[in-house]
């Protein structure tokens, strides 16, 4: 009887976990909104996202002298909320390696960084940008702990002058630095070519 009992404490204790586990902890920005299908909307911004912004214009802009700062300005305004358009397009839990559970588990459509970088990308050629250029960077190619992000240069510049904009790490926060300067040791990147 005891056995039983504890076969069926196991069980049960297994299953919550489960149940814990695939339903995590959910993400979501109930203040933004696509306006006209074009353009991420924030009704509030915090303090932390309204630095944010202001700092990755100016870090974009320092990219180049022939830099727009028109250009940087939405780059960077973008950069911030619709990452917290995805996260809610893709039901997002946290931490980001329990969605990627999700996903490849087909519990969840989208939210791989693969995936946040094509959509980012796709967001930001949108803007027909004139004065930078969007490219794909990727850490550990191949490798268990592979790493996609999207990458913004000056117009013609180096890959490894860019600005590297990463909204998987924080599960829809952006985390942004320079390509050469990403404070994670395990991330060395580098451009992305099939």
């Amino acid at each position: 009887m005891l056995k039983l009992a504890l076969k069926r404490f196991a069980y049960l204790s297994f299953f919550a976990l489960t149940l814990t586990l695939l339903n995590g902890c959910s993400v979501n920005y109930e203040n933004v909104k696509m306006e006209d299908g074009k353009r991420p909307v924030a009704r509030i911004l915090t303090n932390k996202q309204k630095r944010s912004i202001n700092g990755l214009a100016k870090a974009l802009k320092a990219l180049g002298p022939a830099t727009s700062q028109k250009e940087a300005n939405d780059i960077a305004y973008d950069a911030i909320v619709y990452p917290m358009v995805l996260a809610n397009q893709y039901n997002l839990v946290y931490p980001p390696q329990l969605q990627n559970i999700l996903v490849n588990a087909q519990r969840r459509d989208r939210g791989l960084c693969w995936q946040w970088a094509e959509d980012m990308t796709a967001h930001m050629a949108k803007k027909k940008l004139k004065t930078f250029d969007l490219l794909r960077g990727v850490a550990n190619r191949r490798l268990k702990n592979e790493h996609n992000s999207l990458v913004v240069v000056a117009k013609g510049a180096d890959f490894y002058t860019g600005i590297l904009l990463d909204p998987w790490r924080n599960s829809g926060e952006l985390y942004w630095a320079k390509v050469t300067e990403d404070e994670d040791p395990q991330y060395t990147w580098h451009q992305f070519v099939n």
